[in-house]
């Protein structure tokens, strides 16, 4: 199952982030739940769990939808949502340790640390550029942030989503064409702090990083593109972001 922004359950999720910082808890609660009533099948029971819990004043209601989040997440076999499982295990342990279970808060603790396992995606891996690059070519850490001109980055970044590298490239400097590559990593990699639980559980958009080079091994040509309203859209909230990039 592939993260979807159109998918009307993640949009409602994010009609109540919006309104978080915006002192509005009572709207943010409704949109949030309305998004759990509307859910129809794991995925979405997941994700909606994860939100009415995260906007939950007492303890007991929280941890009760933090277990119903985990419980959905369990039943499906994605790689984007067993990313979660590190935070939505500490969040429960965190739970019975202020409930004064610590025996419950113990075994959570211990699944948290579990189920930080090595990544297991396999691909295929994108990368989304202005550059016009060729089948053998490395990419390389060092280069300047496309979004914080003044930070030099010591990772290089993908996805294993086309799109979202479809979505990089048009937000990419420079005045070549847009480029998606095939990459193939040539080292090690990790799960995209920058994303993985920001703002949804897990690292939905696949997106990772290495400090090895990503060797390019094609090229693709079909994805969705965004419309010039969605890139200055995208554009927009990037320059509005404040968030610090974790390098």
């Amino acid at each position: 199952m592939e993260f979807d922004p159109r998918n009307n359950v993640v949009k409602l999720c994010v009609q109540g982030l919006d309104l978080e910082g915006k002192g509005k808890p009572e709207e943010v609660n409704k949109l949030f739940l309305q998004a759990w009533n509307e859910a129809t099948n794991d995925f979405e029971k997941f994700t909606a769990a994860h939100f009415v819990a995260r906007n939950q004043k007492e303890v007991h209601e929280k941890l009760k939808w933090l277990e119903t989040s985990l419980k959905h997440a369990l039943k499906i076999n994605n790689i984007s949502v067993k990313a979660a499982f590190p935070a939505l295990y500490l969040n429960i342990a965190r739970c019975y340790e202020e409930l004064g279970e610590p025996d419950k808060a113990k075994k959570n603790h211990e699944l948290a640390i579990s189920s930080i396992d090595n990544i297991s995606d396999i691909g295929p891996f994108y990368h989304g550029t202005r550059a016009d690059l060729k089948v053998g070519d490395l990419l390389t850490t060092g280069v300047l942030s496309n979004y914080k001109s003044e930070i030099t980055m010591n990772h290089i970044y993908f996805t294993a989503l086309v799109n979202n590298a479809g979505l990089a490239a048009s937000l990419a400097k420079g005045d070549g064409m847009e480029r998606v590559y095939i990459i193939e990593p040539t080292g090690s990699f990790e799960n995209d702090p920058n994303v993985t639980d920001k703002k949804f559980p897990g690292n939905p958009t696949r997106s990772y990083r290495s400090t090895a080079p990503l060797k390019i091994i094609g090229e693709v040509t079909d994805w969705v593109r965004q419309t010039p309203e969605d890139i200055k859209k995208w554009r927009e909230k990037l320059a509005n972001n404040k968030g610090e990039i974790i390098n």
